[in-house]
């Protein structure tokens, strides 16, 4: 490996290393959570998400403290947060750990993340920036805890009843969050189309 590759916002740098292990996370649990009557693979799964979830914080952290932002790393770090929760919540649903009307929460975020993608692709064209707000954050943080009481489940309810009534209104809550930054987003980018 040459230094070249090491050096600052190179490919191997930490926090390139960080988001990489969050795209190693994703079919890792989604694997488990197919596996969710048993409870010890339910807590293995959200081990591994929860340690996917702070590498999302760690990754621009260290990027920013450590001088190694790179291009790399501004393109896979949404790819790798929109994998890790759209694979989450389409396992949820495919087990029925969200059903019902809650379905419509996962939709919502779902057709947000592919909303903002597609707004963001089309401005990077036009060279225009749109800088993560501080509620898309919030949001994040409670899509991420909303996912970890679901992926807990069952397994959850033994330790803390009420575990998956907690997890689906956080999920709502990330819902009404998401149609909040979505629409804040979407007024911006309409400022830049012709």
């Amino acid at each position: 490996m040459t230094t070249a590759i090491i050096k600052k916002g190179g490919l191997w740098s930490l926090p390139n290393i960080l988001t990489y292990g969050r795209l190693a996370a994703v079919p890792v649990v989604v694997s488990l959570m197919f596996w969710s009557e048993l409870h010890w693979v339910r807590w293995t799964a959200l081990g591994i998400f929860a340690a996917a979830a702070i590498t999302d914080f760690f990754d621009g952290y260290f990027a920013r403290t450590m001088d190694q932002q790179s291009s790399l790393g501004r393109m896979l770090d949404p790819i790798a947060d929109k994998l890790l929760v759209a694979a989450c919540l389409m396992v949820l649903v495919a087990t029925q750990s969200i059903k019902s009307w809650d379905i419509w929460a996962a939709i919502v975020i779902l057709c947000r993340e592919i909303l903002v993608s597609g707004l963001r692709e089309f401005l990077a064209e036009l060279r225009v920036s749109v800088p993560v707000t501080r509620v898309a954050k919030y949001k994040t943080t409670v899509q991420l805890l909303a996912l970890g009481f679901l992926i807990a489940g069952p397994a959850g309810e033994e330790v803390l009843p009420g575990c998956v009534t907690i997890g689906l209104t956080l999920l709502w809550t990330a819902a009404l969050l998401t149609l909040y930054t979505g629409y804040d987003y979407m007024k911006s980018g309409l400022k830049h189309v012709d």
